[in-house]
């Protein structure tokens, strides 16, 4: 299937997969023009502050405080966590369900840290190109999480192995509700695929050692730091089986 302007397919999978187009149109619901939103190229770089308000602060300090949590490193490690898996589902639904890749640069992409899925991000130009797995590792790995965690780093302090297995959570999830949705609706080929996919980037040198994967169950080998949260737990494919009571810092590496 060839890849249409709107990325129309995406959207029977839900706001989780959604990539929204067209930026120069009216944002949803009476939000802001996406043509004024920052490019995530933007966003990454420390130079960004100066052209636009800084959206990455910006989306932690939202983060934090819908949380209710005081500590900004827990809040950065969830809002990479979110976009992480926002980039992998856009990027593996378009895959599957095109056997095509949109150009996911991230001059192109076009970011709202205020709204939530579908709202938050615009793809500015529809460009196709391969959907294999070092396609997808490239865009999304290499064109987004990396720089994006650099200035995590630089700004809050958090650990690349953290960084990087939330990349794994993130994608084992996207992975494993595109499973669902093929297998509900009979499309066992799809499924067949998304698997083959998420297989092969996992054997990425980035992400191969993030957690160890039983068909779409996932198991990673650090914590994203949820449990930190005032009234939160572990997640569902945590490190830990229950809250640890001593400094995440030696787990979250």
């Amino acid at each position: 299937m060839d890849l249409d302007p709107a990325l129309a397919a995406l959207r029977p999978l839900g706001g989780f997969f959604v990539l929204r187009t067209a930026p120069g149109a009216a944002g949803a619901a009476g939000g802001p023009d996406p043509g004024r939103l920052p490019t995530l190229a933007e966003t990454y770089a420390a130079e960004s502050r100066n052209a636009h308000p800084d959206a990455l602060t910006a989306r932690v300090t939202l983060v934090a405080d819908r949380l209710g949590t005081a500590e900004p490193r827990v809040a950065a490690s969830l809002a990479q966590q979110g976009l992480a898996a926002r980039l992998w589902a856009a990027a593996l639904g378009c895959a599957v369900l095109y056997g095509r890749l949109p150009g996911l640069d991230a001059r192109l992409l076009r970011w709202d840290a205020a709204a939530s899925a579908p709202d938050d991000l615009w793809l500015t130009e529809v460009r196709p190109g391969p959907a294999d797995a070092a396609a997808l590792a490239g865009a999304v790995l290499d064109g987004h999480l990396e720089p994006l965690g650099e200035a995590l780093r630089t700004r809050y302090g958090i650990a690349p192995g953290l960084l990087r297995g939330n990349a794994g959570s993130a994608l084992a999830g996207a992975a494993r509700e595109l499973d669902r949705w093929a297998r509900a609706h009979g499309r066992t080929d799809l499924a067949a695929l998304a698997r083959t996919l998420t297989d092969q980037i996992f054997a990425h040198p980035l992400l191969r050692t993030t957690g160890t994967r039983t068909g779409a169950a996932f198991r990673r080998r650090s914590c994203c730091l949820y449990y930190r949260v005032p009234g939160g737990g572990v997640c569902g494919d945590c490190c830990f089986t229950r809250p640890p009571r001593s400094s995440p810092r030696a787990a979250s590496g």
